[in-house]
């Protein structure tokens, strides 16, 4: 039998609501929590972006709320304010008709405006951490009526040193009270936060051992730092799709990027987390109205953003570890769409692919702009090694997931180097040549690059 939402125990107002904005299969993710939260469950659930998370908890969210109720009934806490403005606007979008109100507590907004809105008797509220502390402590939001928190992207909230807040906000609630944490990944920090705060909890995993949606390809080029801002360039003329997102791992150089962009047209706006709240609000709603082409930000648009028609992700600078890539990456190909993960990089990086490979098991593979046409290095265009089979599997000649392969300049279905040895040759010495020259160059970068010792330099998403 297909599973569908009625039979998950939604409701045919809620059901009647997917329908309009054609949602009528319900993912994994969702198949899973949906039931256990409806029964009142505390949930532990982890599954990779892009899958569905929010409906799996807003759905029975708010299916248990009564709006004839003039109080605050469910608590959403998410880490970054576009996520949490994000959330509202789905509740809104699935909770007005039922009469429910929804209010964003969020920092950097006027918190006098909030206090007001307060006294109209919100029923969901959605919030960042620190705000939600601070208006609980003045006695502004009363936590006694909240039956369930929600704690989304629940390993960057800790990540970001909100961990003292919400656990004073669970305090502040009753012991009763359900518990559903979310995210893409989770630490021995959160584990034992859950061990201790929830009694016979679900945990709910989905793909534990893919860490990125079925969807994407992975690439990465090479270039030489001072032609990175080009080889952008090149990359969005050439992959042309609806919008971009770039990420950046400095402040200073997201600006300078963003005015390069618009110098040679194309439109082009920045997010980061110094920016102050009316700005980011701008700057996203531009993106997601496909008024600007590209949007260039920190890793403040890495967790839980869902960009409607976002085709491409580029790493302008690798990001600082495994998981971080995995969030970046996953702002596309959600839903099961296809997405386009690139990464530009300089010749002493190449070796960050290799690593992420490894960590992730999937294909990050070597490509080259030639001719117009995005083609595999062939051996001898480069001295670099190529990811090895025993570090990622190597991109097949035929179509992967359906897609056509790459072809390289004589028309032919490209290869990778290690595969590629020359005539003659035995494929064990091309391989053992590669692995020698892969140590090689991995011992003289022995040491990370200086952007990931220079914590300070990140700019606070």
């Amino acid at each position: 039998m297909t599973l569908n939402f009625e039979s998950l125990g939604v409701e045919q107002d809620l059901l009647t609501k997917l329908a309009e904005h054609e949602i009528t299969q319900p993912s994994p993710v969702q198949a899973q929590a949906i039931p256990e939260i409806l029964k009142g469950r505390h949930v532990m659930a982890r599954s990779q972006t892009g899958t569905g998370k929010t409906l799996a908890y807003l759905l029975p969210l708010l299916q248990a709320i009564a709006p004839q109720k003039k109080a605050v009934q469910k608590m959403i806490l998410a880490p970054s304010q576009e996520l949490a403005m994000q959330i509202v606007r789905e509740g809104q979008r699935y909770g007005e008709h039922r009469g429910i109100r929804v209010l964003g507590l969020i920092g950097g907004a006027a918190i006098k405006r909030q206090i007001e809105k307060l006294k109209d008797h919100p029923q969901l509220v959605v919030g960042t951490p620190g705000r939600v502390r601070e208006l609980i402590a003045a006695r502004k939001l009363k936590m006694h009526n909240i039956t369930t928190i929600v704690i989304d992207e629940v390993d960057q909230m800790f990540q970001l040193g909100g961990a003292g807040d919400v656990k004073n906000i669970l305090s502040a609630a009753q012991r009763d009270r359900q518990l559903v944490f979310l995210s893409a990944t989770l630490n021995d920090e959160i584990q034992a936060l859950a061990k201790r705060e929830m009694n016979d909890y679900a945990e709910i995993g989905i793909d534990p051992d893919q860490k990125t949606a079925s969807g994407l390809e992975h690439y990465y080029f090479v270039a030489e730092e001072r032609d990175k801002v080009d080889m952008l360039r090149r990359l969005v003329r050439h992959f042309n799709p609806r919008k971009a997102l770039v990420f950046v791992n400095t402040i200073n150089a997201i600006g300078e990027i963003e005015a390069k962009l618009n110098h040679i047209g194309l439109t082009t706006a920045s997010l980061y987390g110094e920016a102050d709240k009316v700005t980011r609000s701008n700057v996203l709603a531009r993106f997601r109205e496909d008024k600007l082409k590209v949007l260039v930000a920190s890793d403040v648009a890495a967790r839980g953003l869902d960009i409607e028609g976002l085709e491409m992700v580029i790493h302008f600078d690798p990001a600082t570890d495994s998981q971080a890539y995995v969030h970046r990456a996953g702002r596309t190909g959600r839903m099961g769409r296809k997405g386009l993960v690139v990464s530009v990089v300089t010749e002493r990086e190449t070796f960050i692919m290799r690593k992420f490979s490894r960590e992730l098991g999937i294909h990050i593979t070597e490509r080259t702009l030639h001719g117009g046409r995005v083609v595999v290095p062939r051996p001898g265009d480069a001295k670099r090694a190529p990811v090895r089979p025993s570090e990622a599997r190597p991109a097949s000649d035929g179509a992967e997931n359906g897609k056509a392969p790459v072809r390289n300049e004589n028309g032919r279905p490209g290869r990778t180097a290690a595969a590629g040895s020359a005539p003659g040759k035995k494929k064990g010495a091309a391989l053992s040549k590669a692995g020698k020259a892969d140590r090689e160059r991995d011992r003289k970068n022995k040491g990370a690059p200086r952007w990931l010792k220079e914590k300070g330099s990140k700019p606070n998403g």
